[in-house]
């Protein structure tokens, strides 16, 4: 295994983890208000960024230390440097070749800046995992997983935070509903949305002008317009490997790439751009090589969750595409305030949405806004996963009280076509 970096990846060392992480402590501030009106009197509540960075960082060390010691258990020979392909069977790292009958590619992505004048300006989500202090007014550009996540977490840390998007809804591919109703209730947490729009130039200051002529002063701006796969410089064209136009690899239903003994899994790849998405592939991948068992890349519903505040978490179909594919759909809505939230002045709304095709009565997508909706959209996915009815759903008794408990007991159709 070559590996240059820190070990983990993206999630580990800038993704998923230190994002969580940054989202729990975001949303203390709003826990110390909802105590209060449980008859919890605390002294004003302070902030320190720089322990939560220190922890944080200690933390992804120890994660580190994990992941490199299971290698070593495992027998992995690990060369700390970037390997580039030389051909079918064949890498250069630190000067050194190495042959092998398979070369695995999992080189993931990098954030991307628009080419717009001021762009050095701007940081990504990289740098935001680091800054040495925490910026006053932040802008946040993207309408995806990072943006919002981030929109979130500076505005739960008590910064002025702006969140800025080219489009007229937020989280592109995702359910209508979800993302009209997850923009509404960004403001009602106090975060400027402001969509269609799009900065058209960075001034030192930082001034942005929007392509409307609009300007705005902020201390940082954040961009999260996606990403590229990590594939310059590693001779995969040179070795007869196919990239896409954004340089992903195309690899086939086994994670194979043009060349034979060439596969690639993860973000460096044309498909879905999730953690547990690469781990699978990997191990689709070691069955389909190593055990004679060809195993081709399942990623029908896989579940997903946006660690925004509130969180967004779906499984399965959105409406919008279970009708391109199906006769008719049974739809089912809810919407209403958690319990938690009763007793104080939070007006969070918690949205539940349950797409059915109306034939077979199976259950075709999960869709949730609300606290802990990852945790609980990973346990419906199982079922959304074995094809369950609507019927099973109903026939399931629910825990009373919680949210999502909400799945069990829709029983009022919202729309029928």
């Amino acid at each position: 295994m070559a590996e240059p970096g820190r070990f983990g990846g993206t999630c580990v060392n800038v993704g998923c983890i230190p994002k969580k992480l940054f989202a729990y402590a975001a949303h203390y501030r709003e826990e110390f208000e909802v105590a209060k009106s449980f008859g919890w009197s605390v002294g004003e509540p302070r902030f320190d960024w720089k322990t939560l960075l220190a922890n944080k960082d200690r933390e992804i060390a120890r994660l580190n230390g994990v992941y490199e010691a299971a290698l070593t258990r495992a027998g992995v020979t690990i060369l700390r440097d970037r390997a580039t392909v030389i051909d079918a069977h064949t890498v250069e790292a630190g000067g050194r070749r190495h042959t092998a009958t398979h070369i695995l590619v999992a080189t993931g992505a990098w954030p991307q800046v628009p080419d717009i004048p001021g762009r050095e300006l701007a940081i990504t989500s990289n740098e935001a995992f680091s800054l040495p202090a925490l910026p006053r007014r932040a802008l946040v550009v993207g309408g995806g997983y990072i943006a919002l996540e981030f929109a979130s977490i500076f505005n739960g840390l008590g910064v002025r935070t702006t969140l800025a998007y080219r489009g007229p809804r937020l989280l592109r591919g995702f359910d209508g509903d979800v993302r009209e109703r997850i923009g509404e209730e960004l403001r009602r947490k106090g975060v400027d949305l402001r969509l269609e729009a799009n900065p058209a130039r960075l001034e030192p200051g930082i001034r942005v002008t929007y392509e409307d002529g609009g300007t705005q002063d902020v201390d940082l701006v954040m961009f999260a317009t996606g990403r590229r796969p990590n594939t310059r410089g590693l001779g995969l064209e040179a070795a007869g490997v196919k990239l896409d136009a954004d340089g992903q690899v195309a690899v086939d239903a086994y994670s194979k790439s043009s060349v034979d003994s060439i596969h690639a899994i993860g973000d460096v790849t044309h498909r879905m751009n999730l953690t547990p998405v690469a781990t699978a592939e990997g191990m689709w991948l070691a069955r389909t090589l190593f055990r004679g068992e060809p195993t081709p890349v399942d990623h029908a519903d896989v579940p997903t969750a946006v660690f925004s505040d509130p969180n967004v978490a779906t499984v399965g179909l959105t409406e919008e595409t279970a009708r391109r594919s199906h006769a008719a759909l049974d739809v089912y809505k809810a919407s209403f305030r958690a319990l938690k939230h009763t007793l104080g002045p939070a007006e969070e709304r918690t949205f539940m949405k349950l797409v059915v095709d109306a034939g077979s009565q199976r259950v075709l997508g999960a869709h949730m806004i609300g606290p802990d909706a990852g945790e609980v959209i990973q346990g419906v996915a199982i079922a959304v996963k074995l094809g369950a009815t609507k019927p099973q759903f109903d026939a399931t008794i629910g825990i009373h009280p919680t949210a999502a408990e909400e799945f069990v007991t829709m029983r009022e159709k919202v729309s029928q076509a």
